[in-house]
């Protein structure tokens, strides 16, 4: 089994004059594979994925992403987009790749809590200049995420209980659309521009490229959280007892729970180095003694291997995850479901447990609700805030054949499906457009797929979520 499959048949080699137009036309580099920096260029954090990709266009501003898809669109050719490339599920054979890291603008409007940024900002930036405002973004549980994907997404982040999705707080975006042309859409926009605006808070990149977004930021420059690390013979006393203590818990509180396969990484603290361990994550916007008092269930379940739970900044959020940050190659596939009883954490269990030999780094739990359930002041396409917790897992393509990373992820989703009710879209994982499509109810998929239609006619664009 690979990965993916190169197209049958491809179309001619680049003619040399087009290419020179194009690299006259903007001001980033233009590389062709083989060239002394395509590779760098093109790569992504997902490195299962090295892009296979006719040419990419190092932008530098929404001049050179325009100028960029109108190449594509006159060479017949599918254009894709890449700040950081978390997302990456395929090799993008053939297209016309645009790298937006070095759109790295971030203004922070404190008077009016907003953030403008451009398309290849990625989380830490904004964190680090809203903090001396006492401003937050919502951002996830990752700040090496690109802001605009993960936003797109939806975005769902350690605050989303308290204030809802990212997606929700986006006031603007300047948008390339597949003609070439440089539209601003925001809240206020009417007609075809108003449906543009709200397929691209959930509906990710199947509408344009997005340069620029203007967005909310929040109230918030402390918490109190981090992680509980308990041992591989506890996990079953803390998932069944983290089902039941969760859903209780206030809407300025938020958690998941995670089930991890750790590397002996001399990174790692001591007590996690090669080990299998169960992670309570924690986030409580009150004070720290009544964060303490909601969290003392979870402690006096077992005793932890690990504590780092601490009142924070909030500029310390990574603490909480303690996501990777180096590139690696991975395989991830998600779910989410309407209910969490007993007898689907056994289930879980059965096929992700400690007595299991699994080629899983994660399996993660994620409580939902509260504001994430909410119609916002401005709808948008986010799906998946109905259900009542994300199942999301991750395998790495390091060692176990292909076939037995991906048999073991969809056995997690299949483990928990009696009680499935969708996903959301940044933690679907790998999925056809069929699976994808069936994330929104008919009049949105509707909606997406005329908004699709009426502004990408030819389907120029090459996401990796597919909308059937």
């Amino acid at each position: 089994m690979t990965l993916s499959t190169p197209p049958t048949s491809s179309l001619d080699e680049l003619r040399p004059g087009d290419l020179l137009a194009l690299t006259a036309a903007v001001a980033g580099p233009v590389l062709q594979p083989g060239d002394p920096g395509f590779a760098e260029e093109a790569a992504g954090f997902n490195v299962a994925y090295p892009p296979a990709a006719a040419v990419v266009v190092g932008a530098t501003s929404t001049a050179d992403v325009a100028a960029a898809v109108r190449y594509a669109a006159a060479t017949g050719r599918k254009v894709a987009v890449q700040a950081t490339g978390h997302g990456l599920t395929g090799e993008l054979y053939g297209t016309v790749l645009v790298t937006t890291r070095r759109m790295d603008a971030v203004r922070i409007d404190s008077l009016n809590r907003r953030a403008v940024v451009g398309a290849g900002v990625r989380w830490r930036a904004v964190i680090d200049a809203a903090a001396p405002h006492g401003l937050a973004p919502l951002s996830g549980s990752s700040s090496q995420v690109g802001v605009v994907g993960y936003t797109t997404g939806g975005g769902l982040g350690p605050l989303a209980r308290r204030y809802g999705f990212a997606a929700d707080h986006v006031r603007r975006f300047t948008i390339v659309t597949a003609d070439g042309a440089v539209r601003e859409v925001s809240e206020h926009s009417q007609g075809p521009d108003a449906d543009l605006f709200w397929a691209v808070r959930g509906g990710k990149g199947n509408f344009g490229i997005v340069t620029e977004m203007e967005f909310d930021l929040v109230p918030v420059a402390r918490f109190f959280g981090g992680a509980l690390f308990f041992g591989a013979d506890d996990a079953a006393a803390v998932l069944h007892a983290w089902r039941e203590w969760a859903p209780a818990l206030p809407e300025d509180a938020g958690t998941s729970v995670a089930m991890l396969r750790l590397p002996p990484d001399p990174a790692l603290p001591e007590p996690l180095r090669g080990r299998f361990a169960v992670a309570v994550r924690f986030t409580h916007l009150g004070s720290a003694e009544e964060g303490a008092a909601l969290l003392a269930p979870m402690r006096a379940v077992a005793a932890p291997v690990l504590d780092t739970v601490a009142d924070l900044p909030y500029a310390a959020i990574d603490a909480v995850h303690m996501d990777p940050v180096d590139p690696m190659p991975m395989w991830d596939r998600g779910t989410a479901v309407a209910e969490l009883p007993a007898e689907a954490v056994d289930a879980l269990l059965a096929v992700a447990g400690p007595q299991v030999e699994a080629p899983l780094a994660m399996v993660e739990l994620r409580l939902l609700g509260g504001a994430v359930a909410r119609r916002p002041e401005v709808p948008g396409a986010v799906a998946g805030g109905h259900a009542a917790f994300s199942v999301f897992t991750v395998g790495v393509l390091a060692g176990p054949p292909v076939e037995v990373v991906v048999a073991a992820t969809a056995a997690v989703v299949d483990s928990v499906g009696p009680w499935a009710c969708g996903a959301l879209v940044n933690l679907l994982g790998q999925a056809g457009p069929a699976r994808v499509g069936a994330l929104w109810s008919d009049a949105d998929r509707a909606r997406l797929l005329g908004t699709a239609r009426r502004f990408d006619p030819a389907g120029t664009f090459a996401t990796n979520v597919v909308i059937g």
